[in-house]
């Protein structure tokens, strides 16, 4: 039987789509599978206040700093060896943490777990580019609906894992997850150099703005928007991850609903990342979404601090559904790049700087209010958040690219 256009252009990416959606899969296990179970290893590895704060605050910075250099790395060694680092940490730092003498250790090998899931955050979006530029909405949904599964499964699992067998082996097994990563992806680049198609870099990607070396996020006016309006995003979004139990347990509510509240408001991300990559590029102006979905945060933030005990489920369900907004970042990355290098610097540096306002909001969040003792003041800073990032929606609504923003030179 005679494969048509469409079949055989997508037998030949069967690995890529894959790999990419097994990535996404496990970009957040290691995130969020330790706290659960912080109660079994604080006895073995001696976690203090201290530490577990370092630990709460990881993996955000971990995501800033990786995300920022990642571009460079890809520039150095293509897309495809990049991503074979990130597995690599990601595997290794999971399996060597069971084995952590003490929490300084753990925090350390935490940090190469993570930085291998910082470079696989930024690198998605260019290799959705690279693969699927016909596809970008479609992938892009599928992929953003599979981190949302992985935000959940892991803690999920975590607790049922470590009761069967012990807390060592429930963190490593997700290592499992970030190895069959591999498995795709060597029979895609294996494909790929068969068929004579380079890996991505500067000097091989097609592009108007050929000398791609040339794009300087820094002076990117596209990039500074995607990365002002992450990091607005992010901020409410890991206050919400750090916060919301603490906060609805002081006003009342006990701890397993505290904790499921906090389950529901993460797997409310899902519905929402199933809708918005087959909605928003139809738009002319991405703003009128950004917009439907502010207006979910700002019932969700309003609700919680009203009255957090008579409606909190109708709350969370506002402040959960209002996830969209970060739906829409990623997808962003490849509607304002024309390149799959462009897409990596872009993500790179947007998803650095947004990350980094996620580390510092719940530190920020706590200390307002041990400085305050009030709640409503310091439920503004959530306010302030939002509108940081409507800022930051407001310079990418309009269709400008980053390459267009290289300098002339490197134009052809």
């Amino acid at each position: 039987m005679t494969l048509s256009a469409e079949q055989q252009r997508m037998s030949g990416r069967i690995g890529a789509l894959l790999g990419i959606l097994l990535l996404a899969l496990s970009l957040r296990a290691a995130v969020v599978s330790v706290p659960p179970l912080l109660a079994q290893i604080t006895p073995a590895v001696g976690f203090t206040p201290l530490t577990t704060g370092f630990l709460a605050m990881l993996a955000p910075v971990c995501f800033a700093i990786f995300g920022i250099f990642t571009p460079r790395l890809i520039n150095t060694w293509g897309l495809g060896k990049t991503l074979f680092v990130a597995i690599g940490l990601a595997v290794l730092g999971q399996l060597l943490r069971p084995f952590a003498p003490n929490a300084w250790v753990f925090l350390a090998l935490s940090i190469v777990t993570l930085g291998g899931y910082g470079i696989g955050n930024v690198v998605l979006p260019p290799l959705v580019k690279k693969y699927f530029p016909d596809k970008i909405a479609t992938i892009t949904s599928g992929y953003v609906t599979l981190l949302a599964v992985g935000t959940w499964i892991s803690p999920q699992f975590a607790v049922p894992l470590a009761n069967a067998v012990n807390w060592e082996f429930s963190i490593a097994f997700w290592a499992l997850l970030s190895a069959i990563v591999a498995i795709p992806w060597v029979l895609q680049l294996r494909a790929d150099r068969a068929a004579g198609r380079a890996d991505v870099k500067v000097q091989t990607a097609a592009t108007t703005v050929p000398m791609q070396a040339n794009i300087n996020p820094w002076r990117s006016r596209v990039a500074w928007g995607l990365a002002i309006y992450l990091a607005g995003n992010s901020a409410q979004t890991y206050v919400y991850f750090t916060w919301l139990p603490p906060y609805l347990q002081d006003r009342g509510i006990d701890e397993l609903t505290a904790g499921s509240m906090l389950a529901y408001f993460a797997i409310l991300m899902l519905p929402v990342s199933l809708i918005i990559p087959m909605w928003v590029p139809k738009l002319k102006h991405p703003i009128v979404a950004i917009g439907f979905f502010s207006l979910f945060w700002i019932v969700g933030h309003t609700g919680l601090l009203i009255s957090p005990q008579e409606y909190g489920w109708i709350w969370i369900t506002f402040s959960g559904l209002a996830q969209g907004t970060f739906a829409i970042a990623l997808l962003m990355v490849n509607l304002r790049s024309r390149t799959t290098y462009g897409s990596g610097v872009l993500s790179g540096f947007s998803q650095g700087i947004g990350y980094a306002g996620a580390a510092i909001a719940p530190m920020f969040f706590g200390i307002v209010h041990d400085a305050t003792n009030s709640w409503p003041v310091t439920f503004l800073l959530l306010a302030a958040a939002l509108v940081v990032m409507l800022i930051g929606a407001v310079i990418i609504n309009p269709k400008r690219m980053i390459e267009d923003d290289a300098p002339t030179k490197a134009r052809v």
